[in-house]
């Protein structure tokens, strides 16, 4: 039976994650079909880049690692942004449908403030002109012009008044469909940081892009590390059953040393017998390559 390693179950999840992430943005990016399919075939790429190199580099010459951690560096950055890129994509979407919930009266149409205040300054210099015209008679037509022009000019300010009263209305509608569209936590993070909430979504997202990544990388690092291999361990129970089955008994291996393994490895044609070549293969230090090398000499001659 194949034993699965927590660390292996938790990097898939983690890449799993990161790589639906980078589909969703890829997609958002793109405008045509085939834009969109790139957009997410390079995030892909990125994203296993960034969590894989680290691990496929490990056991790599010096120069390859090299390039290998400038390329990581790169994939990391491009990876972040397109998670961000998600991550804010994801904000605004949030936020319409916060915006959209926000329940709205029906609101009376009307005419602009302006205009109404321009009639009212037209009836109030009309209604001037009447009143100081002069009649020697009762005049029920001017009598009649300046009672119409006052009429007209008190429904006009009843309207400027009802017209200010939905104005209020709206801006309020308003302000309420803005604070439901920020993230109620990023609102007041942002209000105590002294930042504006657009820039702390940012930052936010980039953060989270760049844990993720990590987290990523060490999962898979782990993961991928080379098992230890352990010597059957022989209790005297099965020493026992052996000798009295007549079958000889068989002792425990001795573990292998590290000449021993040197010595299989460059019989195999792994390695090359030298220093240079032990130091790689055994990822010691010079010394300690140095004296593996006159061991060998030794057990030779």
């Amino acid at each position: 039976m194949i034993r699965v390693r927590p660390a292996l179950v938790l990097a898939v999840a983690a890449t799993g994650t990161a790589v639906c992430m980078s589909i969703l943005a890829g997609w958002q990016r793109g405008g045509w079909t085939t834009e969109r399919l790139v957009w997410i075939a390079t995030g892909v790429v990125l994203v296993a880049g960034a969590h894989l190199l680290p691990t496929l580099c490990r056991s790599a010459p010096l120069a390859v690692r090299s390039v290998g951690a400038v390329l990581w560096l790169g994939c990391m950055v491009a990876a972040s942004y397109g998670h961000a890129t998600f991550f804010l994509l994801s904000q605004s979407h949030a936020g319409m449908l916060r915006e959209q919930s926000i329940q709205i009266g029906n609101t009376q149409s009307y005419r602009s403030l302006t205009a109404v205040v321009a009639d009212q300054a037209t009836v109030t210099a009309e209604l001037a002109v009447a009143e100081s015209r002069r009649c020697s008679g009762g005049c029920p037509s001017l009598q009649a012009r300046r009672v119409s022009l006052a009429a007209r000019r008190n429904a006009l300010e009843v309207e400027a008044a009802e017209v200010r009263r939905l104005q209020s209305v709206a801006d309020s509608n308003a302000a309420r469909r803005a604070e439901a569209y920020d993230d109620p936590v990023a609102a007041r993070l942002a209000a105590l940081c002294a930042m504006a909430v657009p820039k702390l979504d940012l930052v936010a997202g980039l953060g989270f892009a760049a844990i993720l990544e990590g987290v990523a990388c060490l999962l898979w690092w782990i993961a991928l590390l080379p098992m230890a291999r352990h010597a059957p361990i022989t209790t005297e129970t099965d020493v026992d059953s052996r000798v009295g089955s007549g079958a000889e008994p068989q002792l425990p291996a001795e573990p292998e040393t590290e000449l021993d393994r040197l010595n299989r490895d460059i019989a195999a044609g792994l390695v090359p017998p030298t220093v240079s070549g032990i130091r790689k293969h055994l990822r010691c230090s010079q010394t300690r390559a140095v004296s593996l090398r006159r061991q060998l000499d030794d057990a030779t001659t």
